[in-house]
């Protein structure tokens, strides 16, 4: 099984041969950059190396696997679950070299990729043959294609448009033993056998290496028109998301910051704010123009008589710095404290209002502060429970709140995890929403793919 020795030199060195030794790193400084992802969450690698091709990929596996050495694929290390950190050591699969767009099939409305593709890169490679590439997690700037597959990405689109597994249709990987399988299709349709494709999607590297990715486009939209809409408080903000997502219109985006979300990002980029601002909705709607104005018209209506205040624009330009307030709230919470517990909730939309108030009492009860944003719409709530980690008590009291949260969500018929997976910081949580004989079984699932337990060990099962 894998653990957490040092690599011998001689491994190093047949690394060197498959990869190029100018593609191996095994120093403390090279390995260092590899050590993190956005947790921010240190585990050193012994080695990182960066294949050039499937082939490469698969007898770095076979070596790896024969060895009992830890792998740890990785992306841009954007994720915010710990999947990426090598926690028990090993080698780092870093995929920076394979970032190829295969092919755009204008025809076929499909598109091939390499694991290393950057988001926005595929979106706008699309956009330039008229189509459309809806997934946009948050960090589409720099994520890449292989990390969103590997915990099936949402963003804020998924609300009309669907998460990263809605569009990947066929894939090639290799497994741990180094044999290299296709699963899934390059067509609409096809049942033939178990939907592996599907089951390596969100797997969070555990079950296979994914070395190329087909993925369904669909046609760029005609027009997008954005709305934002200023509330008293939370609560408020929360009724009109229920209202919007119980009507006939389908916007394609829903997002939602309370009040000192909406106060650090707007501070962030010097937004100026309407009086009495205690939440926000930033919405869009698309289509043909009639169709985005129609949908956009209906939505004002529902919202006239619960905002503070509506804008709508179809500018480009506009709507650009609005996204900007809502993409840059992340990262100017840390202004508020110097570090966060950031848990991606999903409740019912129905429900996204109780959760709301629920998640302030219990920060009114615990003596904590949660700041709460995200993708309304389809009720996954980002709640931010704000602290300092180098005060042992203060984090204990913040992990409090996070498992305060989890019972709150679940009793709302809601899950842990939307999109950011369960990596290392959900581990010790994932029993609340599993059964043991639900863990039990995914567990086996595991060990057919990687029996030596190589693959990204110590993730998603305690």
């Amino acid at each position: 099984m894998a653990g957490t020795e040092t690599i011998s030199g001689d491994i190093i060195e047949k690394l060197g041969v498959i990869a190029g030794a100018e593609n191996v790193a095994a120093d403390e400084t090279g390995c260092l950059a590899y050590a993190y992802d956005a947790t921010r969450l240190k585990g050193t690698p012994n080695a990182v190396v960066r294949p050039g091709s499937e082939e490469e990929i698969s007898k770095i596996l076979s070596l790896a696997n024969e060895r009992g050495v830890p792998v740890v694929p990785r992306g841009a290390g954007s994720g915010l679950s710990g999947g990426a950190v090598p926690s028990r050591g090993g080698i780092v699969l870093s995929f920076e070299k394979m970032n190829r767009i295969i092919s755009v099939d204008t025809e076929n409305r499909i598109a091939t990729v390499q694991p290393g593709v950057v988001t926005a890169d595929l979106q706008a490679a699309a956009e330039e043959k008229g189509l459309f590439y809806p997934p946009d997690p948050g960090s589409l700037a720099f994520c890449t294609i292989g990390g969103n597959v590997a915990e099936n990405a949402g963003g804020m689109r998924a609300l009309k448009y669907g998460v990263t597994r809605d569009y990947v249709i066929g894939l090639r990987a290799a497994l741990p033993s180094g044999e290299v399988i296709r699963a899934g299709v390059k067509t609409a349709k096809g049942v033939v056998g178990y939907d592996l494709a599907r089951l390596i999607v969100g797997s969070e590297g555990t079950l296979a290496v994914v070395t190329e990715i087909t993925l369904r486009l669909i046609p760029l939209p005609e027009k997008v028109i954005t709305m934002t809409a200023f509330f008293a408080g939370a609560r408020q903000a929360g009724e009109a998301v229920a209202a919007v997502m119980a009507s006939p219109f389908t916007p394609r985006c829903l997002e939602f910051l309370d009040g000192e979300a909406l106060g650090a990002g707007a501070g962030k980029i010097g937004y100026a704010l309407p009086e009495g601002a205690g939440a926000f909705l930033l919405i869009e709607t698309d289509g043909s123009q009639d169709e985005a104005a129609r949908q956009m018209d209906g939505i004002r209506a529902l919202l006239n008589n619960k905002a503070l205040r509506i804008n709508i624009t179809q500018d480009k330009a506009a709507s650009a710095e609005l996204w900007k307030l809502r993409r840059s709230t992340s990262q100017a919470l840390f202004s508020i404290a110097p570090h966060k517990i950031n848990e991606d909730t999903v409740v019912p939309v129905s429900r996204v209002p109780e959760a709301l108030e629920g998640f302030g009492e219990i920060a009114s009860r615990l003596g904590q502060k949660i700041i709460c944003f995200g993708h309304a719409g389809d009720g996954n709530i980002h709640v931010n429970v704000m602290t300092d980690k180098s005060d042992p008590e203060r984090l204990k009291e913040a992990e409090k709140a996070v498992f305060e949260v989890f019972r709150l969500v679940l009793a709302l018929g809601g899950t842990i995890s939307g999109e950011h997976g369960i990596g290392l910081t959900k581990l010790p949580y994932i029993g609340m929403e599993l059964s043991a004989e639900e863990i039990e079984l995914q567990k086996k699932i595991k060990s057919v793919f990687d029996p030596n337990g190589i693959l990204n060990p110590g993730k998603i099962f305690p």
